[in-house]
């Protein structure tokens, strides 16, 4: 069963607790969306300090491979930024052109049959280690400059319904398969830390797998309500998403929790059909929102901003950049007295 985990050296002790500020700031893009090649200097202007890259590895890895792709890297670097990749990735570890000749590595579904359409049998020790073997390969070439490595799940996908697999929640699984990512990348670095995503069906916390030390938490709240601020009394939908957030911090600590929202996401906003619309940015909800989490002991935020691009500046005008790095640079306050980050 899982237990609360303390967390690690260097986190603040209550005595400390008072205004705090964000320390990773960032903004989650897809290649595409360099195509405004000024975004390195935009987000570096804004006070951001971190760009990640979606969504799948193998048009990241493409990109970063691209000369377009190594100018954008290098301008990122000679910025001070950091760079980072948010990939769901298990159809990459997991290729699904082995379904013939391996179906036991896969999902058996709700009707009793293999299946290669999203995620892995985690109780397969062969699908395990090609999973870990396919993310050594990537992280290799996706090297971030943080250490934290974002190998998700397939996006909202089922996992295995069978009788080795069917007791363990989506959570659970995906904690297994985390947990091996962890083990396999630490053999490369010392330093990695793998991200246990928290979205769709793995919002609550797992309940029969504890989670390496070298997971952390990464929270995307997809259902919320964006008009009104997390932790408004009167939207429930918000305040369940809350409550379950809370839920996940008394197994992962929160001093290395990440939030990954959508306060700037085009591509939410319009239903991921193109063409992108004007987002409705509203800085009181995206202040009051960092709020909350700074009460929580969170101080890592990011937000898609994909479709941000050269297209979305011509039918809109400048996104509203300047105006989230100023939220998420400001100081709000840290947790109350006796709560433990």
């Amino acid at each position: 069963m899982t237990a609360r985990r303390r967390s690690p050296v260097g986190s603040r002790p209550n005595a400390e607790v008072g205004n705090m500020r964000f320390e990773r700031r960032g903004i989650v893009l897809v290649p595409s969306d360099l195509s405004l090649a000024e975004w390195p200097e935009l987000a570096a202007r804004a006070g951001l300090n971190t760009i990640a890259l979606h969504p799948t590895p193998d048009p990241v890895i493409d990109f970063v491979r691209s000369t377009d792709g190594q100018a954008a890297l290098a301008r990122v670097a000679e910025l001070g930024l950091d760079i980072e990749y948010e990939l769901h990735a298990m159809a990459h570890l997991l290729p699904r052109a082995l379904f013939p000749d391996h179906p036991h590595l896969f999902r058996m579904n709700e009707a009793g049959e293999r299946v290669p359409d999203a995620n892995l049998c985690q109780s397969s020790e062969e699908g395990l280690e090609r999973v870990a073997e396919h993310a050594e390969a990537v992280s290799r070439i996706l090297r971030p400059t943080t250490h934290r490595y974002f190998l998700w799940p397939d996006d909202g996908a089922p996992w295995c319904q069978c009788p080795l697999c069917r007791d363990l929640t989506p959570s659970d699984q995906s904690t297994v398969v985390a947990n091996r990512i962890a083990a396999a990348l630490r053999q490369d670095d010392a330093d990695a830390r793998v991200a246990w995503l928290a979205y769709a069906n793995t919002m609550a916390p797992p309940r029969n797998v504890r989670p390496a030390p070298e997971l952390f938490l990464e929270w995307a709240p997809i259902e919320r309500d964006s008009g009104r601020p997390l932790d408004d009394p009167g939207c429930e939908q918000n305040a369940r998403l809350l409550a379950a957030l809370d839920k996940l911090l008394e197994v992962f600590p929160a001093d290395t929790a990440q939030v990954l929202e959508y306060w700037m996401d085009a591509s939410r906003f319009c239903g991921w059909r193109r063409p992108a619309v004007r987002i409705p940015f509203d800085a009181q909800v995206l202040r009051a929102d960092l709020a909350a989490l700074a009460a929580r002991g969170i101080t890592s935020a990011t937000s898609f901003g994909v479709w941000l691009d050269a297209d979305y500046v011509r039918m809109h005008g400048m996104f509203p950049i300047d105006e989230y790095g100023a939220a998420l640079s400001a100081e709000y306050p840290g947790p109350p007295a006796g709560r433990t980050p």
